[in-house]
């Protein structure tokens, strides 16, 4: 089913399988707090946000063009700053496009999470992006990753009934 006037999620023409680094945000649906808690200003996160934690790494192993700049897992959604950097790919290696990486995480991390019991897990449909343009918009990025937990409490999803089961 096509959505006539659904907001295009991707720039248009653009290459999302080229050289460059990505700042994404992912959320879980419904933004129910599945991850863990902030306390203190700190994420502590339970076995599925662990599971989410360790799939970001899983990402960097798996495809050898990924290179992880920062992270953080919320108690309802995930940021990841990466880069794609195939200078040093061998041959003819296919670079899967931030969809296709983004895809394979939250469907990894999915069946992992429902495998350690909480079969109602989902994401949200598709994720936000941005394609970080220069060293201030990187700085302010790295940053502002680094310090969400210390914003949580002005986060507007915050306040959902807590449903972080371990």
């Amino acid at each position: 089913m096509e959505y006539k006037n659904r907001k295009r999620n991707r720039k248009k023409g653009f290459d999302y399988s080229s050289e460059n680094i990505y700042f994404v945000t992912i959320c879980i649906h419904e933004f129910k707090h599945y991850f863990g808690c902030v306390k203190n200003n700190d994420m502590h996160l339970n076995n599925y946000g662990v599971i989410a934690s360790n799939q970001i790494k899983w990402l960097e192993e798996q495809y050898s063009y990924v290179i992880i700049h920062n992270s953080v897992i919320m108690p309802n959604h995930v940021h990841i700053l990466f880069e794609i950097d195939t200078i040093c790919l061998p041959g003819e290696i296919k670079v899967k496009s931030v969809s296709e990486l983004i895809g394979a995480y939250k469907t990894t991390c999915s069946k992992q999470i429902h495998l350690a019991g909480n079969t109602e897990f989902r994401w949200h449909r598709s994720f936000h992006d941005h394609i970080v343009r220069s060293p201030e918009a990187y700085e302010n990025i790295f940053n502002y990753i680094t310090n969400n937990p210390a914003r949580w409490h002005t986060d507007t999803h915050n306040d959902n009934a807590r449903t972080d089961r371990s």
